[in-house]
């Protein structure tokens, strides 16, 4: 189709234009939707396309044009289509689910490595093999229908006596709590007879969601859907048995705290039952590390190197301050040796498939040289260490060090999972510890939290403290940050001997606060206001809670600032 061409969706006189990014120009009726527009450009796109961003604002394929407008398709390779496709597959379960079973209380739990989400029932025994059977050929019957789905602004009152006629009392606890004055209605999402509450947009109709898979999962099953990098794929289903503890314990404590869902916080907060959860939930924390510590303890006679890895803003530097305190307690002394001062020097650096030095390239440590200088400290003899110079990128002479009998060292850096890290050591002196955010506290049961988003927050306010970064030079460097994780980190964590889910129940009603200046500062007009509205919209469901409720020593405090252990030397 050539430039100007026009679309020929009806008889109307009054026509807008899209310009799309590659410089077409396609022409059509006032009111013709988005979806409309992309059948003519994109017959033939790879990956399916899910969403618009028009005129740099994020929109749904419904969305009718009534001017000229700059149109930028979205697709399930980008975050955006991906979070699309993924919100409009949980309702389509939700709904196959209630014709098939309609007493039946079906929970979105947490998410999966390999592209999925683990989902549970909560008043009667899992679905069985047959059970999950009939819900995927209900699935594929909706899809094949291809129907509609429909958005319909609700009253508030009315949305709520649908939740509460369906026992939903988690969604009655969140949207209870929300000003009536200020949106005294709900936009809800409609399948046949069904409507429920989605936090974000929706594909337009079911014929959408073609790429799926539901399996019986341990005492739950999974909702499969593809990843970015492989958009029509799925991926084989792999068992992590350390996640699973991680997020079981973590579901545990939510219980424990009666805070299983955001409108639970919230009530918590508002009726002054905070400082308990702040509490329980740091003594959580500190028993788990104690735990970690106790067991590094009970090897000592071996273990001589700890290496501790997870992704951004997990928190890995205040938790190896913390389990250094612990270790001390045991009677050992640890000495902290810095990865980046073994990276080779800039010019040797490897580049990325833009060109760029790629720092987070396993490459880019000088592997043998870290290797021989951990065997000489570990063999008790006197190494002088490398400073590296990131103003110059290039290493510098560092201190001269000698390690005691009773010194344990500790790396933490990004590949520390990784078994080429320390190829020259043998195994059992290794002890591996991975360290992310796994956080469990969902709006409701049907919209998870993503814990990519709470360390998103997290580095967005520490960036802003700590580097005086804004809100849009971290959004700029997230995908890039996000890239390397599923590279270096992702792959490796069932190498750990052990998981610590760094989530605190409450951080975000403490980084709400700090984090929305930050984001109402992005240009509008930039490429990073698409993300940081939806990150507004998102901070929006939590009551705000004072800093000053965050004990000294929280791992929070390593993203909100005045940590009591900012000066603690354990080397």
């Amino acid at each position: 189709m050539t430039r100007n061409q026009q679309i020929k969706l009806s008889d109307h006189r009054d026509t807008v234009q899209i310009t799309l990014p590659d410089g077409r120009v396609y022409e059509g009726p006032i009111g013709a939707s988005v979806e409309a527009f992309f059948e003519v450009a994109y017959p033939d796109h790879e990956a399916p396309l899910i969403a618009a961003l028009v005129d740099g604002d994020l929109r749904e394929l419904t969305f009718t044009l009534d001017r000229d407008s700059d149109v930028a398709p979205i697709d399930l390779s980008q975050s955006d289509g991906v979070r699309i496709y993924r919100r409009s597959l949980t309702f389509l379960m939700i709904v196959a689910a209630s014709h098939l079973f309609p007493d039946v209380e079906v929970f979105v739990d947490h998410s999966l490595p390999f592209g999925g989400y683990f989902c549970e029932v909560r008043n009667r025994e899992p679905f069985s093999e047959s059970e999950l059977e009939q819900l995927a050929a209900e699935m594929q019957n909706l899809v094949e229908a291809d129907i509609p789905i429909q958005r319909e602004k609700v009253p508030l009152d009315q949305a709520l006596q649908t939740f509460r006629g369906r026992h939903e009392v988690d969604k009655v606890a969140i949207f209870e709590e929300r000003d009536r004055q200020h949106k005294a209605y709900l936009r809800l999402y409609g399948l046949n007879d069904y409507q429920d509450y989605f936090h974000g947009y929706m594909v337009p109709s079911t014929g959408y969601l073609k790429h799926f898979r539901v399996l019986r999962w341990e005492e739950g099953f999974i909702l499969q859907f593809p990843r970015r990098h492989q958009p029509t794929q799925l991926q084989e289903p792999v068992r992590y048995a350390q996640l699973k503890r991680v997020f079981r314990e973590y579901g545990e404590w939510l219980r424990l705290l009666k805070t299983e869902h955001v409108g639970g916080l919230n009530r918590a907060i508002k009726r002054g039952r905070i400082r308990e959860i702040v509490l329980v939930s740091e003594a959580l924390h500190e028993q788990v590390i104690a735990s970690i510590a106790t067991k590094i303890a009970s090897c000592r006679h071996r273990l001589r190197l700890v290496l501790i890895a997870g992704p951004s803003s997990s928190g890995k530097t205040t938790f190896s301050k913390r389990l250094a305190v612990q270790l001390l307690a045991h009677g050992i002394r640890p000495f902290a040796l810095e990865l980046d001062n073994y990276f080779v020097n800039r010019d040797d650096t490897p580049k990325d498939e833009f060109g760029e030095f790629n720092f987070e390239a396993l490459e880019a440590v000088d592997l043998p040289h870290f290797n021989q200088q951990l065997q000489a400290l570990l063999h008790g003899e006197q190494v002088q260490l490398p400073r590296y110079n990131f103003l110059t990128g290039r290493r510098e002479p560092g201190p001269t060090v000698q390690l005691d009998p009773d010194q344990m060292i500790i790396v933490e850096g990004i590949h520390g999972l990784n078994p080429r890290l320390v190829y020259a050591l043998a195994d059992d002196i290794l002890f591996r510890i991975y360290v992310s955010a796994l956080t469990q506290l969902n709006l409701d049961r049907h919209n998870r939290v993503p814990t990519t988003d709470t360390r998103l927050i997290r580095r967005i306010t520490r960036d802003a403290r700590t580097r005086g970064y804004s809100a849009t030079d971290t959004l700029q460097r997230w995908e890039s940050v996000r890239r390397g994780e599923k590279q270096h980190i992702f792959p490796y964590q069932d190498y750990a001997d052990v998981m610590f889910n760094s989530a605190l129940v409450y951080e975000l009603s403490v980084l709400k606060p700090l984090a929305e200046p930050l984001l109402l500062q992005v240009n509008p007009r930039s490429r990073q206001w698409v993300e940081a509205k939806r990150l507004l919209k998102f901070l929006q469901w939590f009551q705000p809670l004072d800093q000053s409720m965050v004990p000294e020593n929280s791992l929070l405090r390593e993203f909100v600032g005045d940590l009591a252990l900012e000066e603690f030397h354990w080397d």
